[in-house]
């Protein structure tokens, strides 16, 4: 899972009530506009997500104590901490609806960015596995379940009523070809991949394996503690995972990059790839 927590977006401990458990989660879109800029800012989908609870906070009538919903979802596949778990959410209508399930919020709205990509999916379901191992029985479903509104919106709730699923292949929005992009070149990765890992105070073989390593650690594949920029052991082994992925089986999974697995990598991932 990745996770912002509420530590790195500046905010205090939740002031929201304790709750050790909740029958399950319901699923939360924003009900307005969310500008199609996101898809390619970040940056944009964590200032949305402090926005809600500025806003929250402001609403003196509601007497929120924090944002609404324990968890946020954005479309990078990133996981915004809010209350968090163990936390009573504000979110579900009222306090009989709130004590039932925990909840989460996609930014996805009414207008604009109104279809789930991938990546905001996966972030969805990290957040609801992640409630589930800290208190949130099995049931998953929309705010408009039990509660008079459109709530999740049409796309989300039709994702939450086939059982909220993970997509089998996430993939990501990614630059376009141009100014910038980073290149990988196949034989200088492959002698790094041959002659590292280094011993202890060697430099970089190649500064182009830490492009890739990048790309494995945003495949999942790959520990971020364990991207250093040398293509040792625990490179090859996330390489090797990435290689089946791709469909290769026994010796042609042994991590050692190939041109059409590093292709496919940088398609997904950002870079361009010269042999």
């Amino acid at each position: 899972m990745k996770l912002i927590t509420r530590g790195a977006l500046g905010w205090p401990a939740s002031a929201a009530p304790a709750q050790a458990t909740a029958g399950g989660v319901k699923v939360h879109y924003t009900g307005g506009d969310v500008p199609v800029s996101l898809l390619k800012n970040h940056a944009g989908c964590v200032a949305l997500w402090k926005d809600f609870r500025k806003a929250h906070l402001a609403n003196v009538a509601e007497g929120y104590s924090d944002i609404a919903y324990n968890y946020g979802a954005c479309w990078h596949g990133y996981v915004l901490e809010g209350r968090g778990a163990g936390r009573r959410t504000g979110a579900n209508g009222n306090q009989a609806l709130n004590r039932y399930d925990y909840a989460v919020l996609g930014l996805v709205g009414k207008t604009g960015l109104t279809e789930p990509n991938d990546g905001l999916l996966h972030a969805l379901r990290d957040a609801i596995e992640h409630l589930q191992e800290h208190g949130a029985g099995n049931r998953i479903g929309g705010h408009q379940d039990g509660y008079a509104t459109l709530c999740p919106g049409g796309p989300l709730y039709s994702w939450v009523r086939k059982g909220a699923p993970r997509p089998t292949v996430w993939t990501p929005v990614v630059p376009k070809p141009g100014a910038g992009r980073p290149v990988v070149d196949l034989s200088k990765l492959i002698s790094a991949a041959l002659a590292d890992p280094p011993r202890s105070g060697t430099p970089v073989s190649y500064e182009g394996v830490r492009v890739v390593e990048d790309a494995l650690v945003e495949e999942r594949l790959l520990a971020r503690a364990l991207a250093d920029g040398h293509f040792g052991t625990a490179t090859r082994a996330a390489y090797g995972l990435w290689q089946m992925r791709c469909g290769y089986k026994g010796e042609d999974a042994d991590g050692l990059p190939g041109l059409a697995s590093l292709t496919k990598l940088g398609k997904r991932r950002g870079f361009s790839v010269t042999p």
